[in-house]
Parts: structure tokens; sequence; C-alpha cells
């Protein structure tokens, strides 16, 4: 069976040596403003026994993905609701991003392919936010087909980064304690 485009992409992108440089840069700056102790744990999630990350982004996802579908289906009388999805997601962001960097900062020096992937990671979840910033402002302002335009812009992104941190987990297995059976494999039952 031959790899998925997705997948040929994914090992490209793990093979861009230029993308060592900031990620170490970034890795310098996410283990000194996050050291060690009881902070790094509550975000590494170690007082639940895995990763919390992957939880929180539960949050932005769903809500900036719904407000996507009532943009397009809902109606009129759906413009407030979607507008609080926008800043409830932009709200649960912070917490997304400042786990996943805790997360990504304990694994990124294990392997150049999860250094790499997880900053390309980081940089669409980004994107996301700061396009998704950008339409609350135009709602705000009463641009609606902007504020439209840019939450569709952002829930790509959003989806793009979404395959790529699954890409890392499932994949690269960054941040499985143990992996999953292969493929095929059978339990011994």
């Amino acid at each position: 069976m031959s790899p998925s485009p997705l997948n040929t992409l994914a090992a490209r992108l793990e093979s861009i040596t230029a993308l060592d440089g900031p990620a170490g840069a970034a890795a310098g700056v996410v283990n000194t403003a996050l050291p060690a102790g009881p902070a790094k744990d509550l975000l590494s999630g170690t007082w639940l026994g895995h990763a919390l990350h992957p939880l929180v982004t539960d949050v932005p996802v769903g809500a900036w993905t719904s407000a996507a579908i009532l943009d397009w289906t809902g109606g009129r009388d759906s413009r407030g609701a979607a507008d609080r999805l926008i800043l409830t997601g932009l709200l649960a962001a912070g917490a997304a991003a400042v786990t996943g960097w805790s997360d990504w900062a304990d694994a990124e020096a294990d392997s150049p392919a999860v250094r790499r992937s997880g900053l390309v990671h980081a940089a669409l979840n980004g994107t996301a936010a700061t396009l998704m910033i950008g339409s609350y402002r135009a709602r705000r302002r009463g641009d609606r087909g902007r504020g439209r335009l840019l939450s569709v812009a952002g829930t790509a992104a959003l989806g793009a980064g979404g395959w790529l941190g699954g890409h890392l987990s499932y994949t690269l297995g960054s941040g499985v304690s143990s992996p999953a059976p292969a493929a095929g494999a059978q339990s011994a039952a």
C-alpha cells in the first residue's frame, strides 16, 4: 500500500532542516518559561495521567467549527451565536497553545520529525487564531461578509493544523507513552 498524499507531504515537511533553527529557539524560550515543576506538571497533564493538550483543543476546534457552520447555514438568527462561538474559541485558544508548547518542548529534542512537524502545527494553529481574531473584529465592526470569510479561512488553517497534530500523535507517537498496536495486529485473547 502506498502512503497517502498527506503522509507524503508530512514526510517532506519532516525533512526540512531549515526549521531546526527556529524550532531550537522556540524550545529554548518554552523551556525557560516553563521549567520542570508544578506549573509544567499542570500544563503537561501529569495529574491527569495523560497529556492535557488534546483535551483543551476541543473547545476552540468545536467552537470555531460550529461558528463556521452557523455562518453558512444558520441564517440571520444565528449571527449572535456564531459571534459568541468565535469569542469562546479565542478565549480557549490560549490554553490550547500553552499546553501544546509545553508538550512539544518535552518531545522536540527526541526527534527531528517531531521538532519540525510540531513547529508547523503551532504555526498553522497560530494562523487560525489570528484569522479568527480578524473575523471577530470584522463582526464587531458590522462587516459580516469579511468576518465569515476570515472564519472559513481560519477553520481551514485549523483543519490543517489539527491533521498535523494527529500526525504527531498517531504517526510519530509524540506524547504517547506506549504505541498503538501495528495495523492488523490481533490481541492474544
